[in-house]
């Protein structure tokens, strides 16, 4: 009896250390819409959206479980956002399909809280916000989340509390016009940032407690900033897609936000190509990448199709550089990174897969492995890096 229990009590002890060890990424997956000889399509009834749950601690992503839930590659593909202790994932909807046209789209006000640690992972709640929630966050103390409603112009406030997750607030940013998308905290958790890529300006929150106040400073960085991600070396990049619905092929950038001191400021912007779709900033402090669209969603006949790049940058001495690339799939969204940033998990909506990538100081390289999804993979998401 007593070896029993002995090996009971060692098999949970392995249990909860492999649970305590686990690297939690997020696949959210839009089935709604398809890339059609370059026209974004609504799907005719298409089948549900989902999350796929990987675990990424052996050094190769490992499905873990799959759960379905409204999902949306409107907007950045900073759209999943994980609490610190990989309990909860939290996933916005930006849009529906019309209930009275299923050939449109409408904007949603949906976001939904898994349960990770369930097996297979479960939706614990769905709740409603702003009109086309987009980017999400949550701050270092996994006690507060916000949320960035793109036709709304607003931010929504999200309190968190074990499992329980409710809308505490809404703060106004601007016009419903305004196009609030990405959101991101710094590592005190004291303010947070969100993008405008109507007005191409960055806001600044302060926060107390529960308190969200939008500050009267804005950053200036490029044109059109979408995606947004904090280091946890006290800086920020962010992704100007430019003209990109105009369809104009020029050149994009990236910039670099100091957030070491107040105030903030833009200390850095450097050229990448056509349509930096997404941005993320690494664990380790001094590299992120940047999934450069270059034309890839674009007719196989148009002149200005190009093939998606991931692009590695490097942030030393208050500047910004391209070190390394490497070429991904069509209509390429979502980044994650392993804790020790030398593995990259990219989204490529078309092809249905996550790409792996490996980093080894300032290189860059495609591993020629893919993991397929249940749905065109618009979001990658991971509990944020603590402070350095």
């Amino acid at each position: 009896m007593r070896r029993a229990v002995l090996l009971a009590g060692a098999a949970l002890t392995l249990a909860l250390a492999a649970q305590a060890s686990a690297e939690i990424v997020v696949s959210g997956n839009d089935n709604k819409r398809a890339l059609v000889n370059g026209v974004n399509t609504v799907v005719r009834n298409p089948q549900p959206d989902t999350l796929a749950v990987f675990d990424l601690s052996g050094g190769t992503p490992r499905l873990v479980g799959e759960v379905q839930a409204p999902h949306s590659v409107i907007g950045p593909p900073n759209s999943i956002a994980v609490t610190p202790d990989e309990s909860l994932a939290l996933a916005t909807s930006a849009e529906r399909i019309d209930p009275a046209d299923p050939a449109k789209t409408v904007p949603d006000n949906r976001v939904s809280v898994v349960d990770l640690k369930a097996s297979p992972p479960r939706v614990l709640a769905t709740l409603e916000v702003g009109a086309g929630p987009s980017g999400i966050a949550v701050n270092p103390a996994g006690t507060l989340a916000l949320v960035a409603n793109r036709n709304g112009g607003t931010v929504s406030v999200l309190r968190i509390a074990g499992q329980q997750v409710s809308v505490a607030g809404t703060v106004p940013i601007g016009a419903a016009t305004t196009g609030a998308s990405g959101v991101i905290f710094t590592a005190d958790g004291r303010h947070a940032l969100v993008t405008r890529d109507n007005d191409s300006i960055v806001s600044v929150l302060r926060i107390e407690g529960e308190t969200v106040t939008k500050l009267e400073r804005d950053l200036t960085v490029g044109v059109r900033p979408y995606s947004i991600s904090a280091s946890p070396a006290g800086w920020a990049v962010v992704g100007n897609v430019g003209r990109s619905a105009n369809n104009t092929g020029d050149l994009d950038t990236v910039s670099l936000i100091d957030l070491s001191r107040e105030p903030f400021r833009t200390i850095d912007t450097v050229t990448v190509g056509p349509t930096p779709e997404g941005v993320m900033a690494s664990p380790d402090g001094v590299h992120a990448v940047t999934v450069v669209h270059n034309g890839s969603s674009r007719a196989a006949a148009d002149p200005l199709r190009g093939r998606a790049m991931v692009k590695l940058l490097k942030v030393e001495g208050g500047r910004l550089r391209v070190v390394a690339e490497a070429p991904a799939g069509d209509w390429v969204q979502g980044m994650a990174f392993s804790r020790d940033g030398r593995t990259l998990m990219i989204g490529n909506m078309v092809d249905r897969q996550i790409g792996l990538y490996r980093i080894e100081g300032d290189t860059l390289q495609a591993t020629g492995q893919t993991l397929p999804v249940n749905g065109g993979p618009a979001a990658l998401g991971t509990a944020a890096a603590p402070a350095r």
